[in-house]
This record gives structure tokens, C-alpha cells and sequence, in this order.
């Protein structure tokens, strides 16, 4: 049964955004100085959307959350596969705010930068390749 063309372009939407996230860490990372409490902030970006694509093609509800690991659950609910991977990712949350404001003691390292980079590539490749082709960006 063909899909819903206008879910077909909700979930299209998510990805999309998540990957322009993912592609906003690289520049951020290779900036010269690199831009680190940007970089991790897109990478959790970019794991928030993954998983409300995949929520979306779903049809599950999810609310106005920045929370990976309550996102990651529902996600796990459904492909209980990932757990493993979405529990990696649930840290990545608190770069939501972490280094977002004024006053913040210091930034995260190029290595914790990088690391994060490579779990957020990790959680949306994964949660693209359980979802029918006709929905990938």
C-alpha cells in the first residue's frame, strides 16, 4: 500500500533538516578557529529531527521535546534494534542548551565535537535505513 505523499514529505522534511545539521557540524568543526559549542549543538539537532522523521513516518506523536532519550524510547518501541545507538545519543540533549548562553565555564573539545559528529551520522543513517527509500531525502 503506497504511502500518504503528503507523510511522504513530512518525514522527507525531518531528514532533510537533520542533514543540513550534520553538514552545519562539518563546517563548524573545519571553521578555523572551529565553532565546537556550534557543532554539538547541531548534532543534537540533527538526532532530534532523525528521530521525528522516523516518528513521523510512524504516525506517533512526540511533542515539543528537546529530550533524545525520551524521543529515543519511543523510536526503540518500534525497531528495538536501535536501543543500543539511541541510548549512545541520549547525551547529546544537553547540547541543546549546554553552550547556547552566556556564562557557560568552558566549551566542549574538538574531540568531544568530532565524537559527537560521529554519533549523530550514526543515529540518521540508521534511522534512514529501516524507512522505505521513497521517504530519504
Amino acid at each position: 500500500m503506497p504511502l500518504d505523499p503528503v507523510l511522504v514529505l513530512d518525514i522527507k522534511a525531518w531528514f532533510r533538516k537533520a542533514v543540513t545539521d550534520l553538514r552545519s557540524a562539518d563546517v563548524d568543526i573545519a571553521a578555523a578557529p572551529p565553532i565546537l559549542e556550534d557543532a554539538v549543538f547541531h548534532c543534537q539537532q540533527a538526532v532530534e529531527k532523525a528521530i521525528k522523521g522516523f516518528l513521523t513516518f510512524h504516525q506517533r506523536p512526540f511533542g515539543k521535546t528537546h529530550d533524545l532519550r525520551e524521543l529515543g524510547k519511543a523510536c526503540a518501541s518500534l525497531e528495538p534494534g536501535l536501543s543500543p545507538l539511541l541510548e549512545r545519543a541520549a547525551p547529546l540533549t544537553w547540547y541543546a542548551w549546554k553552550f547556547r548562553y552566556p556564562g557557560t565555564p568552558e566549551e566542549p573539545s574538538e574531540e568531544e565535537a568530532r565524537e559527537a559528529v560521529g554519533i549523530a551520522r550514526e543515529v540518521v543513517a540508521a534511522l534512514l535505513s529501516v524507512l522505505p527509500e521513497e521517504t530519504r531525502p
